[in-house]
C-alpha cells in the first residue's frame, strides 16, 4: 500500500493557466489573463480560496491554502482537485488540502439601457 500524499495542486512557473479537476468526469482548464482576483478567509477550522475569472468563480474550502493562494498570485499554480475523504489523512499537516472544489459559470451582466 502506497503512503504517498495525495496531490491536491501543483504549480509550474511556466503554466499559462490552471487546470481545474470538478471530478473525474469534469475539469476546467482557465486561463491567467482571464484572473481578476482571489480572496481567502478562514472560516473556524477551514479556509475558504475563492477564485474569480472572467468565465467562472472557483470556490475551494480546505486548509492551509496559502501556498496555493501565492501559486496563483505568482501565475503558477497548474493543477487543482479535490483530495477523497478516503485519502486526506495521508496529507502531512500543514501541507495544503483541498477538501471540496466548485465552479460557477458567471452570467454575462445586463447593461442599464
Amino acid at each position: 500500500m502506497s503512503t504517498k500524499s495525495p496531490e491536491c495542486w501543483a504549480s509550474d512557473p511556466n503554466a499559462h493557466g490552471v487546470k481545474i479537476e470538478l471530478s473525474a468526469e469534469r475539469s476546467l482548464l482557465l486561463p491567467f489573463d482571464q484572473f481578476a482576483f482571489a480572496e481567502l478567509k478562514t472560516e473556524g477550522k477551514q479556509q475558504h480560496l475563492r477564485l474569480v475569472f472572467a468565465t467562472h468563480e472557483v470556490s475551494v474550502r480546505g486548509n492551509s491554502l496559502r501556498r496555493v493562494e501565492t501559486a496563483m498570485q505568482r501565475k503558477e499554480l497548474s493543477f487543482l482537485a479535490a483530495v477523497p475523504s478516503s485519502q486526506r489523512p495521508l496529507v502531512a499537516d500543514g501541507q495544503p488540502l483541498v477538501a471540496e472544489i466548485t465552479a460557477t459559470e458567471m452570467q454575462p451582466s445586463a447593461k442599464a439601457p
